[in-house]
């Protein structure tokens, strides 16, 4: 059936039905017209022979009878049969007559056709089994009558007659020959398909696996061209095919590359829909948003076709007012302003492309903002309050004594260091963030450094009752660092470790040099830092509840002071913390490359 199926198979049966076809209407016509000839041709060579045996016998008398028979019966063949009547009396049989074969008078008088003969003197024709009883009985004869004129006019006729079968055999062997001639034709006719169909479907064959080969994306496989008929035409097309394929594919890629890298690039998300809805393309940010969707759901799992009720309603508004629509949507804390414009395909809507954009930091930024305008007038109202007071209550003399004036005064000048303290920490924070921060690095002695360091609080933590301690390895080698920078950020985490650790309790510093660098860490065994806090505690302003402090309250810009000078030495500072069970500040400086 494949073989059927194929183009050999297709035009071998076609040129083989069309050849068959032909053969056979010549075979039929052939035949009709051998044997119509064969027939005709008996007929006239039977009619001649009967006029020949006819005029012999007019030509001689009675006496020369035995010669007129003889030579009547060298003028037959074999198969022919002859039949002279002379008169009633008289009828001669031609010596190759048997008896069976024999035509008798009786039926010869008693046959409307033949006896023509004799009433009517004309030569008759008949196609005649040769027996009056039985139509069906013997074989066919083809009869001839001819009419002569003896001398003493008698009239006699001579019947000449040749059995059917001499031409149908002859009809035979012309049909075995027509239908071996067709046989050979045929055969000779299926080589001739089979070369011609080799010659055509070969070079078709390689069309078709090079056409197999370029869908497979070998877009550079080329067909060879072995003719320069329409053939080769063709293979020189699919070649030039083939070539502006690959080109074309090329720049397609390309295109799609640099699309793609252009959408992983951007900032902001971008989706794009089908008109049904479908999500078609997306980009990192995009599955960020979208992953931030499927965890509000609950449902990780979900197809990547669902999205949230605000997004599809701004696609559906896109889609049917044909015009840019825009809103806002809140995930996770985190908020999204998100922009969707119809995509159009000629003049119709093929569907929408939404872009996202994270203003979570721009909302954070402008909180912050505000934060520190209203930390900061804070801060400062309260200080500026009491120098307000105080002086009054001295411009007014309200302190009766020298005492009570040198104690406002003290408080005074207390709250002026306050605000100067403040000022300054915003100054240094603002240069720190504006990336004006001046490191004055040189190898630094561990050992004294935080021998120093820990004498500078022993104080303090002697008189809050908590034990100051330090663990660290001996004759630790020199570091590369700003050492006024770094005890600048002890400073601000012991500080802090001593106020939020309660009497009895203990704060470490532990000093580990690593092969990434130097690692220092503060640990207390204080109240700890409530978790939803974490994440803001090196933000300016940031400062531990009042509840957790004993009696002093900085101005929130430590640690974030500390931070921004352990990101000048590019080290890392980070905190863990249980509310109850202590707080532990810890950073990394990397070692001098």
């Amino acid at each position: 059936m494949t073989f059927l199926r194929s183009v050999v198979g297709k035009l071998w049966i076609t040129i083989i039905l069309l050849v068959s076809f032909v053969l056979f209407i010549l075979t039929v016509m052939l035949l009709e017209f051998f044997q119509n000839h064969n027939l005709v041709e008996t007929r006239k060579e039977l009619t001649r022979t009967a006029e020949k045996i006819a005029g012999v016998f007019e030509n001689h008398t009675n006496e020369e009878l035995p010669v007129a028979l003889e030579i009547a019966w060298k003028i037959i063949d074999d198969v022919t049969k002859v039949v002279v009547v002379k008169n009633n009396n008289e009828v001669y049989y031609s010596p190759n007559t048997e008896n069976k074969q024999k035509l008798s008078k009786e039926y010869i008088q008693s046959d409307p056709e033949l006896s023509k003969v004799f009433s009517e003197n004309m030569a008759v024709e008949k196609i005649s089994n040769l027996s009056s009883n039985n139509k069906e009985h013997g074989s066919n004869y083809l009869i001839i009558g001819v009419p002569m004129d003896l001398p003493g006019n008698e009239s006699g006729a001579v019947f000449i007659y040749q059995s059917l079968e001499v031409m149908q055999e002859t009809s035979r062997e012309t049909t075995k020959f027509i239908l071996l001639v067709a046989g050979v034709a045929i055969i000779l006719t299926t080589i001739f398909a089979f070369f011609l169909s080799t010659r055509i479907t070969a070079p078709l064959r390689k069309m078709r696996e090079a056409a197999f080969e370029v869908a497979r994306g070998k877009f550079d496989t080329k067909v060879p061209i072995l003719t320069h008929d329409e053939i080769g035409e063709l293979a020189t097309a699919f070649n030039q095919m083939g070539r502006q394929l690959k080109f074309n594919m090329n720049a397609l890629s390309q295109e799609k590359e640099q699309l793609s890298s252009i959408l992983s690039s951007m900032a902001d998300g971008v989706i794009t829909f089908n008109r049904d809805g479908t999500i078609l393309v997306t980009n990192p940010p995009a599955d960020r948003f979208l992953q931030y969707w499927y965890y509000e759901k609950g449902d990780m799992d979900s197809n990547l076709e669902g999205l949230p009720s605000q997004v599809m309603e701004l696609f559906q508004k896109a889609v049917d007012t044909e015009k840019e629509q825009a809103g806002e949507i809140s995930l996770q804390g985190r908020h999204w302003v998100i922009l969707v414009s119809p995509l159009y395909s000629n003049k119709f809507i093929r569907g929408a492309v939404a872009v996202l954009r994270d203003m979570t930091e721009e909302r954070r930024l402008e909180k912050m903002r505000k934060d520190f305008i209203a930390n900061v007038s804070h801060e400062l109202r309260t200080p500026i309050s009491m120098l307000q007071g105080y002086s009054e209550a001295i411009v007014d003399d309200i302190a009766e004594s020298q005492e009570e004036k040198k104690e406002m005064a003290k408080v005074i000048y207390d709250e002026s260091l306050r605000m100067g303290r403040l000022v300054n920490e915003l100054l240094d924070l603002a240069r720190m963030e504006a990336g004006h921060i001046q490191l004055k690095l040189e190898d630094v002695n561990l050992t004294s450094f935080i021998s120093r360091i820990i004498h500078k609080f022993q104080g303090l933590a002697k008189d809050n009752g908590i034990q100051l301690r330090t663990e660290m390895e001996n004759d630790l080698p020199a570091f590369w660092m700003d050492p006024d920078r770094i005890e600048q950020v002890l400073t601000n985490l012991i500080d802090n470790a001593i106020r939020h650790t309660p009497p009895d309790g203990s704060v470490t510093l532990k000093v580990t040099l690593e092969d990434k660098g130097l690692r220092m860490e503060v640990k207390d065994s204080g109240s700890g830092i409530p978790e939803e806090d974490l994440p803001f505690i090196f933000e300016r302003f940031y400062k531990a509840d009042k509840a957790r402090t004993r009696g002093r309250s900085g101005t929130g810009l430590g640690l974030a002071i500390a931070k921004n000078i352990i990101d000048a030495h590019h080290g890392s500072i980070n905190v863990h913390s249980k509310l109850g069970h202590g707080t532990t500040f810890s950073f990394l400086i990397p070692r001098k490359s």
